[in-house]
């Protein structure tokens, strides 16, 4: 199939490259001119396990090209999908000017066509309130009367494993108003699910929603297990031991339920808020989904109370290190990081700052000028009052320990994720706080 992706971004460079790894011709089309030049070294601007060498390998074979050239793009294309930002506004509700304004250039292109336009499917993939498909489709029709066919179909990409969920799906998910249309997604899908996971052909409106209802389910057991890891805390249980006991029960399994810092990222945050805005435009109070952002924003707040707890109460003049930017690993992406809030608190109480992060160092310079980036995760602490776990990365989870008690001015570490046993770092020499178990001490 000829497929167009409106929007290099992480879902379209993605989905695009995918597509194109299972042997459709693939144009990417972007406006910006830098990004698509990039793209044309068989460089990805994005950090992805895997994706520069997927982008490389398919566009030597030609399967795979960039370009800005909108009629070029639209003309050849069998399938259109929209795959732009949807950016959460100051109320929560999502940004629909750019998946409109594509829109609208899909229309006259249509139109331009004429008769050889008809028959094509313009897909939304960006993550849209119920209802936005099929205003886009009413913004193409008012601009045209082309025959064309609409369809929905939400990602679930994780990032740092998009690839193999592409490949690999779970399930497929697409919203159509017409069977030709479904037969269309269906087949092109078919060859992604071999492995006998599920395609769901369901009408457009209830295929929106599965993307919303999804990531509000996964935000809720996020904030969920730190709610009840904090009473932990408090009581002084092991959130490790309850979880483990709580999950061996089938009915709720193990998935989304680490006690931490909370989640962060392009997905949850934002879905979770415009599932309240949803609410609030049809006069429903969705309580559940409000309070599940709340949790998660407070989560960052009690483990810096801690912080500042352990350190005596004043944070003027103290130093932190932080071991992960990130707001997980395997990606470079710091959008609604826990690590930033945790910095922003630290700079707001008169501490100085230095961070690591295996790839994220780039994005913080410029969202942060003024914090400390250092070369190595060693040499982030030297001097410091004490280092601060904010990410998962690999690296971290087995380090020297005796490096870091000989670079740090005192030995305590905050560990935001679990990575430690308690009792390893007691008997170590160090003062250890984590996420839902009792502070230990030196031994």
């Amino acid at each position: 199939m000829h497929i167009t992706m409106v929007g290099t971004g992480y879902v379209g460079l993605v989905t695009g490259a995918c597509f194109a790894d299972m042997g459709n011709h693939v144009t990417c089309l972007d406006i910006d001119e830098a990004k698509i030049a990039t793209l044309r070294t068989g460089e990805s601007p994005i950090y992805e396990p895997g994706l520069s060498e997927m982008i490389k390998r398919n566009a030597a074979s030609g399967r795979l090209d960039f370009t800005t050239d909108k009629a070029s793009a639209y003309g050849s294309a069998q399938i259109i999908f929209i795959c732009v930002g949807t950016p959460s506004r100051d109320d929560g509700s999502a940004d629909l000017q750019y998946v409109l304004k594509v829109a609208e250039d899909i229309a006259r292109a249509i139109e331009c066509l004429g008769a050889k336009g008809a028959g094509k499917t313009v897909v939304v993939k960006s993550t849209v309130p119920v209802g936005t498909s099929h205003a886009v489709r009413d913004t193409i029709r008012k601009i045209t009367k082309v025959p064309f066919n609409i369809a929905d179909n939400p990602e679930f990409l994780k990032e740092g494993d998009a690839i193999q969920d592409f490949m690999k799906p779970d399930r497929v998910v697409c919203g159509v108003d017409d069977e030709a249309t479904g037969n269309l997604m269906r087949t092109l899908y078919d060859p992604f699910v071999r492995q006998g996971n599920p395609i769901f052909i369901l009408d457009v409106r209830s295929a929106e929603m599965v993307k919303y209802a999804s990531n509000a389910m996964l935000a809720c057991k996020i904030s969920f297990i730190n709610e009840i890891a904090n009473l932990c805390e408090l009581y002084g249980a092991n959130i490790i031991a309850v979880r483990e006991g709580m999950c061996a029960d089938k009915r709720i399994g193990n998935q989304f339920l680490y006690p931490g810092l909370g989640y962060g990222g392009s997905c949850f945050p934002k879905d979770t808020q415009a599932v309240v805005s949803m609410g609030r435009a049809v006069g429903l109070d969705c309580k559940l989904n409000a309070s599940v952002h709340e949790v998660n924003q407070d989560q960052r707040r009690h483990f810096w109370a801690k912080i500042v707890k352990e350190l005596g109460g004043e944070m003027r003049g103290k130093s932190l290190a932080f071991w992960g930017v990130a707001f997980k690993p395997k990606t470079d992406d710091i959008r609604e990081a826990p690590s930033i809030t945790l910095m922003e608190m630290a700079l707001g109480a008169g501490a100085v700052v230095t961070a690591y992060d295996p790839v994220a160092l780039d994005h913080l310079a410029k969202e942060m000028p003024g914090i400390a980036r250092a070369a190595d995760q060693y040499s982030a602490l030297d001097g410091a009052d004490a280092l601060i776990i904010c990410t998962e990365w690999a690296e971290f989870r087995a380090p020297d320990f005796d490096e870091i008690r000989r670079r740090l001015k005192q030995p305590i570490i905050f560990d935001g994720r679990n990575l430690f046993r308690p009792s390893q770092l007691g008997a170590a020499g160090f003062t250890y706080a984590s996420v839902g178990r009792t502070t230990v001490r030196p031994g």
